[in-house]
């Protein structure tokens, strides 16, 4: 399964993913999400697949968050809302999103990035 990346181009954290991933040899697809938000079912796919908390697939820096008072609403969200609200909104999405098939890395960890893609 080839790996699949889903970033926001405008977005330097994804930038500096990619280019990680390009001097890595990585081949990858790469997804827009704010052009193309991932659909819910495929986040909580994502989600269990990385065993990270729901908390940190939301860019907590991110103006989506702030202006939404996520800060206050997250605690209290069911897990099915949490994903509805980040399917909607892109720019909500803590990025880079890294599908490795097996793997899900949330965010650019360069030593978690070396540890995956050790060949």
């Amino acid at each position: 399964m080839p790996v699949t990346v889903y970033q926001y181009p405008k977005c330097s954290t994804c930038r500096k993913a990619l280019k990680w991933l390009d001097a890595a040899g990585v081949k990858y697809r790469s997804v827009d999400l704010v052009a193309e938000p991932i659909p819910a079912n495929q986040l909580a796919d994502l989600h269990e697949r990385s065993g990270l908390p729901i908390a940190r697939f939301f860019n907590t820096s991110g103006e989506s968050y702030r202006t939404g008072d996520w800060k206050t609403k997250l605690p209290t969200l069911t897990a099915k809302a949490a994903f509805g609200a980040l399917a909607k909104d892109g720019k909500l999405v803590k990025r880079p999103i890294v599908d490795t098939g097996r793997k899900v890395l949330v965010g650019f960890d360069e030593e978690a990035y070396t540890t995956t893609f050790d060949k």
